[in-house]
Parts: structure tokens; sequence; C-alpha cells
């Protein structure tokens, strides 16, 4: 069974957003963590401080980017998505929001992104 275009385009944004983190020197701990109210595309170390990252990518800039694709609604699942993932994990330490938006090829990093 193949996957759909879409989905296919996004695991590899997501990989190539992962390569590209450890490149920087953040430390993979899971990825693609879902619950019924938010999913959380990668969960990364950067030595003490965890990251969860939302991965976004679109093809071209021509309707905004794949910034311009994060809403609210998806701030507030990641967010309480995170939330739920600390608790659960009895995890007690900083931990910060990133965006990696891919248009294309192009991989923009953004940190403390909300």
């Amino acid at each position: 069974m193949t996957q759909p275009k879409h989905l296919t385009q996004g695991q590899q944004a997501e990989d190539n957003a992962l390569a590209y983190l450890e490149q920087q020197g953040l430390k993979l701990v899971e990825r693609n963590v879902r619950y019924p109210f938010g999913e959380i595309d990668l969960i990364m170390m950067q030595g003490q401080k965890w990251i969860f990252i939302e991965v976004k990518y679109r093809q071209s800039k021509q309707f905004g980017g794949a910034i311009q694709a994060i809403s609210r609604g998806k701030i507030d699942r990641l967010r309480r998505a995170a939330s739920h993932y600390m608790q659960r994990h009895n995890i007690d330490a900083q931990c910060r929001f990133d965006v990696v938006a891919i248009d294309a090829s192009e991989i923009n990093w953004i940190t403390d992104a909300f």
C-alpha cells in the first residue's frame, strides 16, 4: 500500500528536519508522539533542555510558506501535548518550542518560536 504523496513529503520533511537538528547538536528523544488532543513531531534535547518541535513543509512560498501554516490552534494543541508528555514522564525541566519550517529545500529553524 502506498501512502498519499502529501504524507510521504511530510515524512521526508521530518526526516530532513531531524538530520538538520542532529547536525546542530540536538539529540532525538522521540518522534511523532500522538495524543487525542495533539501531536508532537519531534522531541529532542539540547543539553538539559527539552525541545518540542513542530515541522512544517510547503513546496513553495506561493501561499505564505511553511511558517504561515502554523495556526493558533496548532500551537495550543502542541503546548497541551507537550505539557501532558512532561507530566506523564515526570519531567521537571526547562523546555522550549521550536519550529522547523521547510519551504522546498530551504530549512529555517526558529528557536523559542512560541
